[in-house]
């Protein structure tokens, strides 16, 4: 699990590629304080698994199904990426949980300075994320803990401090740009457990089909 808190902008060192699967070198300094074979990284918003590290570097490996439903697969050497090191249980909380799963990608339509802010339109690729979204929650972008300010049925937007901007690779990140999303895994554990809920009727118990609506969070104290 991690917490979307960047704690460095790495280098692509070396990308070998085996059809759809690849081997990522990456350039790292603070990384490298604790490392271990076995550990997972978060590259752009995808929980990877360390296969080799030395002074100067660390080895992921990137298997077909994270190529295909990932930016990765865009990544060319020399280009920078946003790293994180698994949350460790004593540290502070300072993002949201973060998975590392990526559940679309999308592309950045827009990109303007609001005086000390930058403000990104993001449309998904795949819309469906979108209901995982509301006003003042959480995204994921690029392995970004990021606020939502503003979300319809095709895009989202947030809006990005000086520092934020200046510690992860969305400095570089222009309008046509595509970046890694995560929703908050909160709003799909509890569309599932909802759309699940067993009700009983005297007459034996059955799956009632129900749906994660705003009238039915404001009316059960969510909203």
């Amino acid at each position: 699990m991690f917490t979307g808190i960047i704690e460095e902008i790495g280098s692509m060192r070396a990308i070998t590629m085996q059809g759809q699967a690849m081997i990522l070198s990456i350039t790292v300094k603070r990384i490298l304080e604790d490392v271990h074979l076995g550990d997972s990284i978060s590259v752009n918003g995808v929980c990877l698994t360390v296969v080799k590290f030395d002074g100067t570097s660390i080895t992921v490996d990137v298997m077909p199904e994270t190529f295909r439903r990932t930016t990765l697969r865009k990544l060319h050497t020399g280009e920078p990426v946003n790293l994180e090191r698994a949350m460790a249980a004593g540290g502070r909380f300072g993002g949201h949980i973060v998975q590392g799963h990526v559940d679309s990608v999308g592309t950045i339509t827009s990109r303007t300075t609001m005086q000390n802010a930058v403000v990104y339109v993001v449309e998904p690729v795949e819309a469906s994320i979108l209901r995982y979204m509301i006003p003042h929650g959480s995204i994921t972008i690029d392995g970004i803990s990021l606020t939502l300010v503003h979300v319809t049925d095709q895009r989202f937007t947030v809006s990005i401090i000086p520092h934020t901007l200046a510690q992860t690779v969305l400095q570089n990140k222009k309008p046509g740009d595509e970046v890694n999303l995560e929703a908050d895994v909160l709003g799909k554990y509890m569309e599932k457990l909802l759309s699940n809920r067993t009700s009983h009727d005297g007459h034996g118990s059955g799956h009632k089909q129900g749906k994660l609506t705003e009238a039915f969070l404001a009316e059960n104290g969510f909203l």
